[in-house]
């Protein structure tokens, strides 16, 4: 029975962050000083005064900003570190159904969610985080997942990479059903977006996902933006110990679109931020491969083949200082062509509590 796979993987996000370096003062140089001493003052002097010129360059460019500042601000910070603790989870879910063969088969399939708790720390936007996933530390999760997002001015990124052995679910049909065990099955999965802000004197995504800008009035923005996702999917050895009748499948596929959105920064209070954008892409360019048994078959020609970028935002500053908030970045997926529809959902929860310094 031929099956049409197309995985869609988002992602968590990896948040940047630093270690904070401390400026000092110059030493004195001794009016009766040796010729020795004064080299190695000298020496001294030159490497503070390096450290002290970068320092200001480095606050010199954070603190210069483009925006608006009746609508979009730096927060107040008198050293520019923000640190941060976070609790990230992520899901995956696939949906098919439709007629193939004259046989009409149904598939739910999802893989484990993925917990992990991080902290993260900003110095003037250069920075550093760690992450710790207990549910792999004690083996319950074994599946490897990259996270990279990026939350600019004008241009945002968010990549995902992911190695599955997880997926699992129904499969049913006219003929019968069963159950795809995890391991029957291997994934991998990359995904990556990225947004162009037009109003970005006014709007932020950073005040939204990294606080690093905070939004002081209400304000939108069009958006245009590009998705990718390619990967493939494997039936495994264990699969086919297991049911000695099961297909070996083999799914290779690539897609590339381009389309247009919305966001928009609502801010109903002084200590509010609510953020909600969309950025649906029609694929312009695809490339899928299908080999079962051995044999390779031609894929069919899509009617409908869009991916949907949904980010949802919620922050509270209870100081200048002082803020918390969580965010939601989901990625939806439609393929539909004569036979089959396929649905993808891939998403990443994040709460968080913060401070500035």
């Amino acid at each position: 029975m031929r099956r049409r796979i197309i995985i869609l993987c988002s992602a968590i996000m990896v948040e940047t962050a630093a270690i904070q370096a401390d400026t000092g003062g110059c030493p004195q140089l001794l009016p009766y000083s040796t010729g020795q001493s004064t080299v190695a003052a000298d020496s001294v002097v030159k490497k503070e005064s390096f450290k002290k010129r970068f320092l200001d360059q480095l606050k010199t460019l954070y603190f210069t900003s483009k925006h608006d500042s009746n609508y979009v601000v730096r927060p107040k910070s008198n050293k520019g570190l923000t640190l941060k603790l976070f609790m990230n989870e992520t899901g995956y879910t696939f949906h098919a159904k439709g007629t193939v063969n004259n046989i009409y088969t149904k598939t739910d399939l999802s893989t484990n969610r993925k917990t992990t708790f991080s902290l993260a720390a900003n110095f003037m936007g250069i920075g550093a985080a760690v992450a710790i996933n207990p549910a792999q530390w004690s083996g319950a999760y074994k599946d490897y997942e990259f996270n990279l997002s990026y939350n600019g001015s004008r241009f945002s990124l968010d990549l995902s990479y992911q190695q599955s052995e997880s997926l699992s679910g129904d499969v049913n049909s006219d003929i019968g059903g069963g159950h795809l065990e995890e391991g029957d099955a291997t994934m991998k999965v990359l995904n990556l977006t990225g947004y162009y802000t037009f109003n970005h004197r006014r709007f932020s995504y950073p005040a939204a996902f990294s606080q690093s800008y905070i939004q002081r009035r209400s304000a939108g923005s069009w958006l245009v933006g590009i998705s990718y996702q390619g990967g493939s999917i494997k039936t495994t050895e264990e699969l086919e110990r297991r049911l000695p009748e099961a297909e070996e499948i083999e799914l290779h596929f690539g897609h590339l679109g381009i389309g247009g959105g919305y966001g928009y920064n609502w801010v109903p209070g002084r200590r509010w931020l609510l953020h909600l954008s969309i950025l649906p892409t029609v694929v312009v360019f695809n490339r899928n491969r299908m080999v079962i048994d051995g044999e390779e078959k031609k894929a069919e020609r899509m009617r409908i083949n869009m991916i949907f970028n949904e980010r949802l935002a919620v922050v509270y500053q209870f100081s200048h200082r002082f803020f918390a908030g969580a965010t939601l970045v989901m990625n939806n997926s439609i393929f539909d062509d004569k036979s089959i529809v396929v649905n993808q959902n891939k998403w990443r929860a994040r709460a968080f509590i913060g401070m500035r310094i």
